[in-house]
């Protein structure tokens, strides 16, 4: 059996790939040739519900900061999203939306289901306030990390 060779460039090119996308692994085969490209994604959650589904990562604390310095991604109250997927604001097309700005929240309360992987997942308040901004359009692709709303 002749040794394995390596090809450089498709590595190169699937790795690339994976960024562009926001997938965690990719395969391709040519024959009897495999080749996987793969990274890994820390990601933590609380344990998943009885629904299958993992709760939205809590946001992090930002370090202290004046008013003027505080952007939507370092914002206490932004609520980002725990997957890769398309964001729905309401249950159903006419349904009224989960969250509007200006509206007062709980937690627990459903801020927007994200469709991934023909799933549908509920993304909740981890905290109560009102909503002073929703960074997102009703079937737009989101991407993890992504703030989806601030609640103060």
């Amino acid at each position: 059996m002749p040794p394995m060779t390596i090809d450089h460039d498709a590595i190169k090119k699937l790795a690339g790939l994976l960024n562009e996308t926001g997938l965690t692994e990719i395969e391709i085969t040519e024959g009897d040739k495999s080749l996987r490209v793969s990274k890994s994604v820390n990601v933590s959650y609380a344990a998943a519900p009885a629904g299958g589904y993992a709760p939205a990562a809590p946001a992090l604390a930002a370090p202290a900061a004046s008013v003027s310095a505080l952007s939507p991604d370092n914002h206490p109250g932004a609520v980002k999203s725990p997957m890769v997927g398309t964001v729905y604001l309401q249950s159903e097309p006419g349904a009224p939306r989960f969250v509007s700005k200006g509206a007062k929240i709980k937690a627990g309360d459903t801020i927007c289901i994200i469709e991934a992987m023909k799933v549908m997942n509920p993304i909740k308040a981890d905290k109560g306030g009102t909503v002073t901004d929703v960074l997102i359009d009703d079937a737009q692709p989101v991407e993890f990390g992504q703030v989806l709303v601030i609640i103060e």
